[in-house]
């Protein structure tokens, strides 16, 4: 019998070490603070259709090389929402993901509930800046703001092993 509760136990510890070594991989592992001194916060304004960058201060993100929708950043601009909504492209269907727990300043939840009632505004900050992934910026009134990855329509079609459509860019873009 003590045969067996050593194999149970071997068993337990097994799955309990793998299940820690898990979580820290999800949870802290690959994700990299980026420097602000290499940030650049950019939006796609609506006369050129391309991303320039905006003023921005007290920025704090990060990133993984695991995973192109694991960007998460938090920071504050001068800029108007007025100024912005007519000068930038509004998303009508920004979802922000979630952050994990250590990385307080973002929260996924509260900007997706201030979105839904327009307590904030999200706009296009880079399309495709990894394929099939669209940098999303939510801005509030007080100038608070946070970005993050969302799969876009090309890249929900592709991501799902389909041909890309004709009015999606070509794989190798970036």
């Amino acid at each position: 019998m003590s045969g067996v509760r050593i194999a149970i136990v071997g068993i337990v510890m097994s799955a309990l070490i793998a299940g820690a070594a898990l979580y820290y991989l999800q949870v802290y592992a690959y994700y990299v603070e980026v420097d602000a001194a290499d940030a650049q916060v950019e939006l796609t304004s609506v006369v050129t259709g391309e991303a320039e960058p905006i003023i921005y201060d007290s920025f704090d993100a990060i990133d993984s090389d695991s995973s192109p929708i694991r960007y998460r950043a938090c920071f504050t601009t001068v800029l108007s929402q007025a100024m912005l909504t007519e000068t930038y492209v509004i998303v009508d269907e920004a979802e922000p993901r979630i952050a994990p727990d250590w990385f307080d300043c973002f929260d996924a939840e509260q900007i997706g509930a201030d979105l839904e009632t327009g307590n904030a505004i999200a706009f296009l900050g880079t399309e495709n800046i990894h394929y099939g992934i669209d940098r999303i910026v939510a801005v509030y009134p007080d100038g608070r703001a946070y970005a993050w990855h969302q799969i876009n329509a090309c890249g929900e079609v592709v991501f799902d092993g389909n041909p890309a459509p004709e009015t999606c860019p070509p794989e190798s873009q970036n």
